[in-house]
């Protein structure tokens, strides 16, 4: 396997490199000036916990409502402490249920393949079927 980054993996790296150094260049501007930080951060303490409401209603619906509510606390975590400490469990919380789930669907494929198999040797015993499909 070629571990070489393309062209447009470079550029795209480049990219993001200048525009996040022109953001933390940007930020601390913003800092040293005490009217504009106490703005920036109502800004973002405005934006991040509407998010996180929205998220939090959205949760017993259809659809990403834990993520939105995760991204409000990762907004809110670039200017808070405590929610960057809350968004860091929100974040592992999560990765731990998406193992769960993987896990439990790899034991689900697994038993309906077994399943599978079963229905097929009582049907026809003289098959080898396991070969057959290839495992």
């Amino acid at each position: 396997m070629n571990e070489k980054p393309t062209i447009a993996a470079r550029a795209g790296s480049a990219l993001g490199h200048g525009v996040s150094t022109a953001a933390h260049g940007t930020r601390e501007a913003i800092r040293k000036n005490p009217k504009a930080n106490r703005v920036y951060r109502t800004t973002v303490g405005v934006v991040g916990g509407t998010t996180v409401a929205l998220g939090v209603v959205l949760i017993p619906l259809p659809g990403p409502g834990s993520l939105v509510a995760i991204g409000g606390l990762a907004l809110l975590g670039t200017e808070f402490e405590t929610a960057k400490k809350a968004s860091g469990k929100a974040n592992a919380l999560a990765r731990k249920a998406l193992a769960a789930a993987n896990e439990k669907r790899k034991r689900r494929a697994a038993q309906r393949a077994d399943a599978d198999d079963t229905a097929l040797t009582e049907k026809f015993p003289e098959t080898d079927h396991a070969q057959r499909v290839g495992r």
